[in-house]
């Protein structure tokens, strides 16, 4: 005789006007999870049924793209125990008495439900809950500063994919969810589990949450004063080098004071920070591109020593190089 499972639903709350993604990335991640218990019905005594409801009365929500989703109907009608609770998308916009609604529902809410998440804006009624005060938190990364500005008492991470603070999660936005739903099935199931969904839902990798929502390389190409681009594009062909202020204001025939005023104004971090980033990025290239050692990527990149370069992976990525390469390598790569 079969056992009898335990329903563990998993909820995806959707505000008008969410970007798609946002909301079938996640739930079509779950989905496959399902399709794919077989493969761990003997190690649990639970299963997912998923849900997606709205925000109003409306069944119907019309996305971003203009694609509409049903829905099952509004959160206020859910009569069954939350495990994990997802809010995709714009919840920054909601109109203001619906978001009270939703705010105080989510305090009634909170010492039952085992998992809050949200992805993309979705954290902004985190915050305006109350969810994130002290914790780290993030959104998309065009709406981070903002975020920060608006709840000073969140420690907004700017890049990050997703962050897990106690039992809050946050995704940046768009196909990041999908990697927090990732995430969230290897906490239940375990990695073995979580990468067979990955690789029939052919996600070549998973992410991990520290990795960068974007490339400093990239920001590079966005900067505005010309002055200020062309030496960061200068920057990246001589990371080996000892990069001091002197040496970068030189380069631009401007005073290291000034240079550092200008950088700092433009990029809103300093030349040390914003090199040291770009070492880092660099070194991941290489750690994913290269059978390099980790001396020769520290020498490559700038950052000298292997134990350095570790030092600054498990600082800012809270991984270590051999850690990062074996996630994120490609298989023609290793096989070679």
């Amino acid at each position: 005789m079969s056992k009898q499972l335990k329903i563990r639903h998993v909820v995806l709350l959707v505000p008008p006007n969410s970007t798609l993604l946002t909301t079938a990335g996640p739930l079509d991640v779950f989905s496959k999870a399902i399709e794919q218990f077989d493969l761990v019905r003997n190690k649990v005594d639970f299963i997912y049924k998923t849900h997606v409801v709205s925000m109003e009365t409306e069944k119907l929500i019309t996305t971003s793209s203009g694609l509409s989703i049903l829905t099952e109907g509004c959160y206020t009608e859910i009569d069954y125990p939350i495990d994990t609770l997802i809010i995709t998308g714009l919840a920054r916009h909601l109109d203001p008495n619906l978001k009270n609604k939703m705010v105080e529902w989510l305090k009634e809410q909170e010492k039952v439900i085992r998992r809050i998440c949200s992805v993309c804006s979705g954290a902004f009624i985190l915050a305006e809950a109350g969810f994130l005060d002290g914790k780290k938190a993030t959104a998309h990364w065009s709406k981070n500063e903002e975020f920060a500005q608006m709840y000073p008492s969140v420690d907004v991470q700017i890049a990050r994919i997703f962050i897990k603070d106690g039992n809050i999660y946050t995704a940046a936005g768009i196909t990041s969810g999908m990697d927090l739903a990732l995430a969230l099935i290897e906490e239940d199931f375990g990695q073995s589990f979580a990468l067979n969904v990955a690789r029939w839902m052919v996600f070549y990798l998973s992410r991990p949450g520290n990795q960068s929502q974007f490339s400093t390389y990239l920001d590079c190409k966005s900067i505005g004063n010309p002055t200020i681009r062309k030496v960061c594009e200068w920057i990246l062909g001589h990371l080996k080098e000892d990069l001091t202020v002197e040496k970068l204001a030189e380069h631009v025939a401007m005073s290291p004071r000034n240079f550092a005023r200008v950088f700092v104004r433009e990029l809103r971090v300093t030349p040390a920070k914003y090199i040291n980033k770009l070492r880092l990025d660099n070194a991941c290239q290489h750690l994913i591109e290269t059978e390099f050692s980790l001396d020769e990527i520290a020498f490559y990149c700038g950052l000298k020593t292997a134990e350095n370069l570790r030092r600054q992976f498990i600082s800012l990525l809270e991984v270590s190089p051999a850690q990062y390469r074996k996630s994120f390598q490609s298989s023609f790569m290793s096989a070679s």
